[in-house]
């Protein structure tokens, strides 16, 4: 069953962070390798409010055996309390049936898991596959993946 129609993870790394394991922590946080799928590891770079440079990485999944893989596996990393909490926060859900979450930068460098709601984060947008295409159904579908 096809739950995400794309997942996009992305991540900031500031000037004084060690890019390259930011980056190594992206790509292991996937239940698949990139390399061998062909799912690139996009990198561009942006200035912050006070001019230094910033790298931003992203990922981005299209195909459903690599969104429903994604998805089995970020909810094997969560515990019962951090699924309910998903999804008892409807505002995770947006008006294109984005649904948002944040994992800690800090914790997810240290091989853990925990949700946060600050912008030092690994970013995931799943975009809900919802048929017809509408809030009610696309918080059910939410339901299936975080349950």
């Amino acid at each position: 069953m096809k739950l995400a129609n794309s997942i996009r993870v992305t991540v900031f790394a500031k000037p004084e962070e060690k890019e390259d394991k930011i980056r190594e922590r992206l790509i292991s946080f996937f239940p698949f390798s990139l390399e061998e799928e062909k799912i690139p590891v996009k990198r561009s770079r942006a200035a912050s409010f006070s001019q230094r440079q910033i790298s931003i990485y992203e990922v981005e999944l299209s195909k459903e055996r690599h969104t429903n893989a994604f998805l089995k596996f970020v909810n094997s990393k969560l515990d019962a309390q951090q699924r309910c909490m998903l999804l008892s926060q409807e505002n995770r859900l947006d008006d294109n049936l984005d649904f948002f979450i944040r994992f800690s930068k800090e914790h997810l460098l240290n091989n853990e898991c925990m949700l946060t709601d600050s912008g030092d984060c690994f970013h995931i947008r799943i975009s809900i596959a919802a048929f017809p295409r509408k809030r009610e159904v696309a918080l059910e579908v939410a339901k299936k993946i975080f349950n």
